[in-house]
């Protein structure tokens, strides 16, 4: 016989009360059992199972109330009455699994007014349509002019390398988005540097290269989506066409005001649909681009023999260009806990299983577009490829004859379109920003008219930068190299920090080598973006856009 038995066993009997009328019989009560689904109550004010407890009716419509210990009779001392639970009962009647659920579940009271935590009934398709439509654009084109440097063996390898590091950083993001003893998730990336390194080294290192990631990265998709529909007016329009085309500022300027009408929609969950036409526009603009590569055949006279350079100086510089554009490449880690930050969390559903199952899907696709267009690009061109803007414009300076021009236009468009997409998803970092200014001094949320009039400065002030500052592009290596922590170094301190691994263990070693080494490619490549500009020198020219 148990402990607990013995207990209840030798709990005292009630006594009857002497002597007074007999009383009706009482009709015996089934015993009180726990169900099933009580064990998934999130009710804090009942408790169903203790109500068997109370006054009873009897036959006639007398109330009979409960029999009740008399004050005189205690429990022998070294016997107690066992309880259901040790927990209170103005919690819950089960106790810690509930407790553990609603400790996970524990947020800001503030986060209901942002727009990336406003919302929070995300799901792993909507994980996998803001990764793709954030891990892939324009960048992707330019992957073959690193292996005009790098030659075919290097830089297969260094592109599977770079493919495998930025996947292990994303699986350590997605793992530190919640902690489980504590309950707090944390939704965006400068909170976990924050509670990693503290407000101050977190604002000297990861404020500017996070901000950076997004406001940066709008800057230069107004300039390529303004760009490319330029390019799309006059591959439709044709030399023939009469009317006046616009000019590249009043491009812009179009491309702008499509993008501040789509960022007035109010959280990151609602421009779900709109992540995925981006991602969709991604994947057909990069596999269009790489087949009518392939498929047209190399160019005469393309050659795979490494570019060489005048001295060893250059050699090293143009190495690490190619680099850094391998580097630069994977982009969105900035975003993974905003994203994952939109879907809802419990001990038994955590977040980051779905959202790991998105990712993976979504990386899954980004390879399959990104090795083709490396390895297809540098076999069809060679070292003919442009270097500025590397696949897009050799598909339209070497096949605008041999292709249709309405592929051609088709392939602008789709670029078009996946610019104002990802203008959405990098904005919303900052759009969290601006308002998280408002609702920390005012505690309250920031009125509709407020947001949009935010909004639509924010985006017409990125609007102002792409103009005044046309040269911003000679110097995105050396800012690049800034923010690739980030992506690479940051999130392996992290992991050291947070779960501290036995010293000289093989994830000890792993996550110091992978961190030690992303800050050393950045400061090199910083270096490389500081010695490219003194060689080639910046055309500083305000307010005028090529």
């Amino acid at each position: 016989m148990s402990v607990e038995a013995k207990e209840i066993s030798s709990a005292p009997i009630t006594p009857r009360r002497a002597g007074g009328a007999p009383k009706p019989p009482v009709a015996p009560q089934p015993a009180v059992s726990c169900p099933p689904l009580q064990y998934n109550s999130p009710s804090l004010s009942r408790s169903p199972l203790l109500d068997g407890a109370s006054d009873q009716p009897a036959a006639g419509g007398a109330v009979v109330p409960a029999s009740k210990t008399p004050k005189g009779s205690r429990t022998p001392a070294g016997i107690r009455t066992p309880r259901m639970s040790l927990t209170p009962r103005f919690i819950t009647p089960i106790g810690s699994p509930v407790r553990k659920a609603l400790k996970m579940t524990r947020l800001d009271p503030e986060d209901a007014w942002l727009p990336i935590t406003e919302s929070r009934n995300g799901n792993k398709y909507y994980a996998a349509f803001h990764t793709l439509c954030s891990g892939i654009g324009i960048q992707a084109l330019v992957l073959p002019v690193a292996f005009t440097i790098l030659g075919w063996a290097w830089g297969i390898i260094c592109l599977t390398l770079a493919f495998i590091w930025q996947s292990y950083t994303l699986w350590i993001l997605v793992h530190l988005h919640e902690n489980v003893e504590t309950g707090v998730r944390y939704s965006r990336y400068i909170q976990l540097f924050s509670l990693t390194y503290g407000d101050r080294i977190a604002n000297w290192l990861g404020m500017f290269p996070i901000m950076y990631l997004s406001g940066g990265t709008c800057v230069a998709l107004i300039v390529i989506g303004g760009g490319t529909s330029k390019l799309f007016f006059q591959t439709l329009c044709g030399a023939a066409c009469s009317s006046k085309p616009l000019t590249t500022v009043e491009w812009y300027l179009v491309f702008t005001c499509a993008a501040v009408l789509l960022s007035l929609l109010p959280n990151l969950n609602s421009i779900a649909g709109v992540s995925l036409i981006g991602a969709l526009t991604a994947v057909g603009y990069c596999t269009a681009i790489w087949v009518i590569s392939v498929s047209e055949g190399r160019l005469p006279g393309v050659s795979y023999d490494p570019i060489e350079s005048a001295t060893n100086v250059e050699r090293v510089f143009s190495v690490l260009n190619a680099l850094g554009i391998i580097a630069f490449a994977f982009r969105g880690h900035n975003l993974i806990l905003e994203i994952q930050a939109t879907m809802p969390s419990s001990e038994k559903h955590p977040s980051h299983v779905p959202m790991w199952r998105g990712v993976k899907v979504s990386y899954a696709i980004i390879a399959a577009c990104l090795f083709p267009l490396a390895i297809g690009g540098y076999w069809a061109y060679g070292h003919l490829i442009p270097a500025n803007g590397g696949m897009l414009p050799a598909v339209f300076q070497f096949h605008s004859r041999d292709v249709s021009q309405s592929v051609l236009a088709l392939i602008s468009l789709f670029v078009v379109i996946n610019a104002l997409c990802s203008f959405q998803i990098y904005g919303m970092p900052m759009f969290d920003h601006m308002e998280s200014q408002y609702t920390s001094r005012k505690k309250a949320p920031l009125p509709w008219w407020l947001r949009c009039i935010a909004r639509a400065m924010f985006g017409f002030g990125v609007f102002f930068v792409a103009v005044a500052i046309p040269f911003l592009g000679s110097v995105a290596g050396l800012v690049g190299g800034i923010a690739l922590p980030v992506t690479l170094a940051y999130p392996c301190f992290m992991w050291i920090k947070i779960n501290k691994p036995k010293k000289y263990s093989p994830m000890w070693w792993l996550n110091w080598s992978l961190g030690i080494l992303g800050m050393a490619l950045s400061l090199v490549l910083m270096a490389a973006g500081i010695y490219v500009v003194i060689q080639t020198g910046i055309q500083v020219k305000f307010f005028k856009p090529h």
